[in-house]
This record gives structure tokens, sequence and C-alpha cells, in this order.
């Protein structure tokens, strides 16, 4: 790694006797000059990392003795030149990071020598070229992010010796060759985020190498193919955002070194499955419901079982929005290394398990939308390492433990919706990143702490809707990074703080406040009502009889 900067000058051409130029990781511009054909006996280039720009010109088809072709991170553009097809001797390949637009020439599939190919990252447009098929000897071939279109030739299969295939982020459409079944070498399949249809193809149930298996946000459709099983080696796989159905199959349950499961956002139904981590090693586990319905819903039902306590290296869990319904079991306390739980929008019952204070890694918690009923547990207190703690909607009762304000990393908390009674705990002034407040909703008495003027970072403050009295405290005007404040349906009284955001709030329902805001009286004039109210109420009347006095 150098400063250089300039371009290359034409003069390189002189050095015919040159194999080996390395001009990577500088500051050159310009174009690559056509002089570059001289070099017949180069067996190296690399210009990759620097300010090139222009097309790659055709010429370079003449270094017939070039293994390495390294012209990656530049701002090239135009088409790739069909002349590369000549350099029968190139092992290496590397144009991606460019500006390169046009289709993969046909001529790509005559270097058989190649063993990686790296073409993503560029604007490439049109068919992949069944031509690829004649790359017997390439190990890695990458594609993604960039304009392709059409079918994933069948052809592909020939790729005998192919570990990592990506084609994620293009436009591919039809469905996914079976032929691909036949790449038995293959460790890495990426296809993710395309228009691929049909149905996920048994066949990939032979890629017995396979670790990373990733075919997301795209139309697939039909059940998870039993043949999953097979796939012993599988760390990550990622089918969400389809339109898959069915149940997830049991078959799941053998895939003992998978890491990651993500199958969100599809069409699929039935139990959640009871085996999961028999392996061990699952971290990340999300089968949610869309929210934003334009694919049909998932639609799990049952219960959550207790054997999902021994996944204990799992680190995210995800079952929200679905129609989970029974208790939640107090064995998911085990799973120590758990940083995110979400169970909301389900219809579960009971209590939050006290062995949820086991969960000292949690950093979100989300159990919103339920009917959970009862106190929040003593043993909650332990999470000091919660940022998002979302509890709103449920049946939740009791007081507000003071315990929260050790959340200290806290950037959410939501209580709405329940029946919480007594104070708010004005230990919550500790939590000094907290974003947003929302108490609303609830039975909750006594006055606004002030302590909660501490909290500099509060964007959005609502606790509507309880029984709340007393000022608003005036401190309240330092917290100037309000955005919306929410104060409708208390009993408060006094002025309303001099603040942009309380200028805007929502207040009705507390008569008692003033200020200048619209629909409140003046402070100055509601005082002197108030005080004229008192004087006619406390006159006296003197009623003064004469009788008459006979003498």
């Amino acid at each position: 790694m150098n400063q250089l900067s300039g371009t290359i000058p034409p003069e390189i051409g002189k050095l015919t006797n040159l194999v080996y130029l390395d001009l990577s990781i500088n500051k050159i511009s310009g174009t690559i000059p056509p002089q570059i054909r001289s070099l017949t006996k180069l067996e190296t280039l690399h210009i990759f990392g620097n300010q090139l720009n222009g097309s790659i010109p055709e010429e370079i088809g003449h270094l017939r003795s070039l293994t390495e072709l390294a012209l990656n991170t530049n701002f090239l553009d135009g088409s790739i030149p069909s002349s590369l097809g000549i350099l029968n001797n190139l092992s290496y390949l590397y144009l991606y990071e460019n500006h390169l637009s046009g289709s993969i020439p046909a001529e790509i599939g005559k270097l058989v020598n190649l063993v990686e190919c790296y073409l993503d990252t560029n604007h490439l447009t049109g068919n992949i070229p069944p031509e690829i098929g004649n790359l017997i000897n390439a190990k890695i071939f990458y594609a993604f992010s960039n304009e392709l279109y059409g079918p994933i030739p069948a052809e592909i299969g020939k790729m005998k010796s192919l570990e990592n295939l990506s084609f994620q982020t293009n436009n591919l459409s039809g469905p996914i060759p079976k032929t691909i079944g036949d790449l038995t070498e293959l460790k890495l399949l990426h296809l993710y985020t395309n228009q691929l249809s049909s149905l996920i193809p048994s066949e990939l149930g032979n890629l017995k190498n396979l670790n990373d298996l990733q075919l997301s946000n795209n139309q697939l459709t039909g059940p998870i193919s039993a043949s999953i099983r097979n796939l012993r080696n599988l760390q990550t796989l990622f089918l969400r955002d389809n339109k898959l159905s069915g149940s997830i199959p049991k078959e799941l349950a053998y895939l003992d070194n998978l890491v990651v499961l993500e199958i969100d956002e599809n069409q699929l139904s039935g139990h959640l499955p009871e085996h999961l981590c028999q392996g061990g090693k699952l971290e990340n586990f999300t089968v949610n419901k869309l929210q934003f319905i334009n694919l049909s819903d998932n639609d799990f039902h049952g219960e959550l079982n207790n054997n999902w306590g021994k996944c204990k290296n799992l680190t995210n869990l995800q079952v929200a929005r679905n129609n989970i319904s029974g208790s939640i079991p107090p064995e998911i306390g085990n799973i120590y290394r758990l940083e995110r739980l979400d169970l909301s929008s389900n219809h579960l019952v009971g209590q939050i398990p006290r062995e949820f204070g086991k969960l000292t890694s949690l950093g979100r918690l989300f159990v919103q939308n339920n009917q959970i009923s009862g106190n929040i547990p003593t043993e909650l207190g332990s999470l000091t390492k919660l940022e998002s703690l979302d509890l709103s909607n449920n049946r939740l009762n009791g007081s507000i433990p003071s315990f929260i304000g050790d959340y200290m990393s806290m950037f959410l908390l939501n209580l709405s919706n329940n029946k919480f009674g007594q104070k708010i705990p004005k230990e919550i002034g500790r939590i000094t990143h907290l974003s947003v407040l929302d108490l609303s909703h609830n039975l909750l008495v006594g006055e606004i702490p002030a302590q909660l003027a501490s909290l500099l970072d509060l964007a959005n403050l609502n606790l509507s809707h309880n029984s709340l009295s007393g000022h608003i405290p005036e401190e309240f005007e330092s917290l100037t990074g309000l955005r919306d404040v929410v104060l409708s349906y208390n009993e408060l009284e006094g002025p309303i703080p001099k603040n942009k955001a309380f200028m805007n709030a929502s207040l009705e329902g507390n008569k008692g406040l003033c200020g200048n805001v619209t629909g409140f009286l003046p402070c100055e004039m509601s005082s002197s009502m108030v005080k004229k109210h008192s004087m006619v109420k406390g006159r006296k009347l003197i009623l003064i009889t004469v009788l008459p006095v006979n003498e």
C-alpha cells in the first residue's frame, strides 16, 4: 500500500517482459491504457482499490499468460469485454465493486481454469449465461447485488467444484433449478432477495456440505422439504419472507449444528417444534408473523414447549404475532444467553415467570398484546442490561417496581394499557438514556415525579388516562429533546411548562391546567377567576331583623 496518484502511463506497454504488476490500494485515477496489450508475459495484474474509471479495454484479451486479474473496487464502467474469454489460463477474476453494466458475456464460459470469479456489486443486467456451466473448476462464483434477471440456468449443476454460490439481490425469477442438488461440494448458497418462485427443490437435501443456506425474500411456495434433514452441517438457514406453507418439519431437529433459523413472514401453520435444540447450538430462532400484511400470515398455534429451555446457546427467540396460547414456560429462564425475547401479540396467559430473573444477558423483552396478569416479579430487578421493555396491553397489576430505575441502559419502557396502580416511581428518573416512556391507560395516582426531568434523552412521554394529580413539574422545561407529550385525562392542575413539546401536547381532560396553550386559559386569568370564585364563595350574608318594641 502506497500513496501513488496520477494515471497509468501508456509507456507501461514497453515492459514486455513484465510478469507481475501490483498497483493496488493507491490513488491512481484515469483509464487503463490500451497499451497494456503488449504485456503478453504478464501473469498477475492487480490494480484494485484505486480510482480508475472508464471501461476495461478489449486489449486485455491479449494477456494470454494472465492467471490473476484484480480490477475490483474502482469506478470502472462499461461492459465486461468478451475478449476475457481468450484468457484460458485465468484462475482468479475480481471485478467486483465497480460500475460495470451490460450482461455477463457468454465467453466467460471459456475460462475453464477459473477458480474464483467475483462479479458482484456492479450494475450487470441480462440473463445468467448457461455457459457458466463450463466452469467446472470454479469454487467461488459471486454475482450478487446486480440487476440480473431471468432464470438460474440448469447448467449451473455442472459446476461440480463449486463451494460458494451467491446470486442474491438481483431480479432473478423462475424456480430454483433441481440441478443445484448436484453441487455436492457447495458450502454457501445465497439466492435471497430475488423473485424466485415455485417449490424449494428436495434435491437441496443432497448438499451435505452446506453450512449457509439463504433463500429469504422471494416468492417460494409449498412446504419446507423434509429432505432438509440431510443438511447436517447447516449452521444458517434463512427462509423468511416467502409464501411457504404447511408446518415446520420435525426434521429440523436433526440439524444439530444449526445456529441461526429465520422462517418468519410466511404462511406457516401448525404447532411449533418441540426439539429444536437437541443439538444445543441454536442461537437465533424467529418465527414472527407478518405485521404489515402483503403475504398471508403465519398461523402457529399451540403452546410454547418447555423443551425450549434446553436451547442453552439461544440468544434471540422471537415468536411474535401468532396464535400461541397457554402460559410462558418457566424453563425459558434457563436460556441464560438470551439477549432478545419477543413473545408479543399472541394469546398468552398466566404470569411472567420469576425464572426470567436469570436472563441477565437480556437486552430486549417484548411480551405486549397478550393476556398476562399478576405483578412484575421482583426477580426481574436483575435484568440490568435491558434496553427495551414492552409489557403493554396486558392485565398486569400492582405497582410499578422501583427497581426499574436500575435499568440504566434502557431507552424504551412501555407499560401502557394495564392495571398498574399507586405512584410513578421516582427512580425512573435514573434511566438517563430513556427515549420513550409510556405508562398510559393505567390506574396511577399521585404527582408526576420531578425526577423525570433528569431524562434528558426523553423524546416521547405518555402518561395519559390515569388519575395523576398536582402540577406538571416546572423542571420539564429543560427537556428540550421532547417531541411528543400526551398527559390527557388526568387530574393535573397549574401551569403548563413553557416547552415547545408542551405547546403541541395532548393535555385535554385536565381542567386545572393553565398556560399559553390553545384550549387553556392563561394562568393569570385562571388565577384571577379562581380568586374571584373563592371570594364569592367566602362572602357571608348577614340578615338584620328589626322587631317592634311594645311599650
